[in-house]
């Protein structure tokens, strides 16, 4: 029984060193794109999201990303709450 146990722990270290040798799998999951057949077609990737304005806000100066955040007459703000109130002074 404690062959077997010893056995199985080294079928267990000898898979972990041979997938660090080999550099595991790609990212995601997925194997490298290198390793698929020429004329496959290619899987389709995550968009892009694109990088976005941080705007600080005139009441309370927190940064938010411009689509967050409300515009008013004194300036940007981070809530309708803090555009009610109006910039801090």
């Amino acid at each position: 029984m404690r062959n077997l146990a010893l056995f199985i722990l080294f079928l267990i270290g000898l898979f972990y060193v041979r997938r660090a040798l080999r550099g595991g799998l790609g990212q995601g999951g997925r194997k490298p794109d290198a390793e698929a057949p020429e004329g496959a077609p290619m899987p389709p990737r995550a968009e892009v999201q694109e990088i976005e304005q941080m705007v600080a806000c005139a009441h309370c100066g927190l940064h938010v990303p411009e689509s967050e955040g409300v515009r008013g007459a004194g300036g940007f703000f981070c809530s309708e709450e803090h555009r009610r109130l109006g910039p801090r002074r």
